[in-house]
């Protein structure tokens, strides 16, 4: 990638991604798609990465480490009264400057795997109707799972702005959304029951080490105090219901993993917001296995983010395949619409 090219990423993740959601990413989006030494020190960053997440991800560790800088004013994740963000774009291309080794360090080794909890609002239903079309118990596959949060997802309880709670019912982590449109999930009133569940990533990320909790804490934008809350609600919930996860390449490891699980499971893979970094024949290749799993067992396969931003859903049942767009999906999960018309 050369600096043209993560310009206009740059740009283009100020305008899709953070406008509306992070006024000081904005700001420094635009900002650092005009200057050569950010864009130089960006490109540190290993490839298939989200560059404009790593670099924030990376300042921001640097920051909640206890940095002092007056950067720092500026984060609403750190003082109570951040000052106005058109004033901070000196200070951080200072503050990269006085750590540029640190950041370089980070860029090369350090992964974008937000654990953003509040997807689970939509994986809930996507789980539901799987549930309905077979009535089999769930056996659950995490492509990208980075610290399994997401596989907790019916320890969780759920509210989408109709006075109704779905989910687990004594849940200490309550997530709420809202749908968009006026067609609604048929949803069940609670989870519908899971034989197995395991997370597949490159790199799994150990809740139970400090610097993996900070630098997943990292990741959550300053802005967003309900999304670090959410996180360190979930985080606790792990500790007490802790999933197995598998470190490797998820793809490599699927079918391993599928001879393991009982012939009467329903097979669910799933991803978020993963699949837009992985290489094109490394999608064309889990689209290959999961057909070949489909012509013997009845699968489910729940993405976003490979061809589009469109939440889909691939199934085969008896060997039949269908093919669905479940819906639109905000990146963080405060919203989603739901297209499917269930009977």
């Amino acid at each position: 990638m050369d600096k043209i090219m993560l310009s206009q990423r740059f740009r283009d993740f100020a305008k899709r991604e953070c406008k509306g959601s992070s006024n000081l990413y904005e700001y420094l989006s635009h900002e650092i798609s005009r200057d050569e030494q950010i864009l130089e020190l960006s490109l540190h960053a290993r490839d298939g990465q989200p560059v404009p997440n790593l670099l924030f991800g990376a300042v921001h560790y640097l920051l909640l480490k206890g940095k002092d800088h007056p950067l720092k004013q500026y984060y609403p994740s750190l003082v109570k009264h951040p000052l106005d963000v058109e004033a901070a774009f000196p200070h951080f291309k200072n503050f990269c400057k006085q750590h540029e080794n640190e950041i370089i360090t980070l860029l090369k080794n350090k992964l974008v795997q937000t654990n953003e909890v509040r997807r689970c609002t939509y994986l809930y239903p996507s789980f539901c109707y799987m549930y309905k079309k077979v009535n089999k118990p769930l056996s659950l596959i995490e492509i990208g799972t980075s610290a399994g949060l997401q596989l907790l997802w019916d320890k969780y309880s759920y509210s989408y702005g109709t006075g109704e709670v779905f989910g687990e019912e004594n849940a200490h982590v309550h997530i709420s959304s809202e749908i968009k449109g006026d067609n609604l999930p048929s949803f069940l009133p609670g989870p519908p029951p899971v034989g197995s569940k395991i997370g597949l990533d490159l790199h799994i990320s150990d809740l139970r080490d400090t610097e993996d909790y900070l630098w997943l804490k990292s990741l959550i934008w300053p802005e967003h105090k309900e999304r670090m809350e959410l996180f360190d609600q979930a985080a606790s919930c792990f500790q007490k219901n802790p999933v197995e996860l598998l470190e490797g390449d998820g793809i490599a490891l699927l079918d391993g993993v599928v001879e393991t699980l009982p012939d009467n499971a329903l097979i669910g893979i799933f991803h978020t917001h993963v699949a837009n970094q992985f290489p094109e024949e490394l999608k064309h290749q889990l689209l290959e296995k999961v057909q070949k799993i489909g012509a013997g067992r009845d699968i489910f396969h729940l993405y976003n983010n490979m061809w589009d931003r469109k939440l889909h859903l691939d199934y085969f049942i008896d060997g039949v395949e269908h093919n669905q767009v479940i819906g639109e999906t905000d990146g963080h999960g405060r919203w989603f619409e739901w297209r499917l018309q269930e009977a």
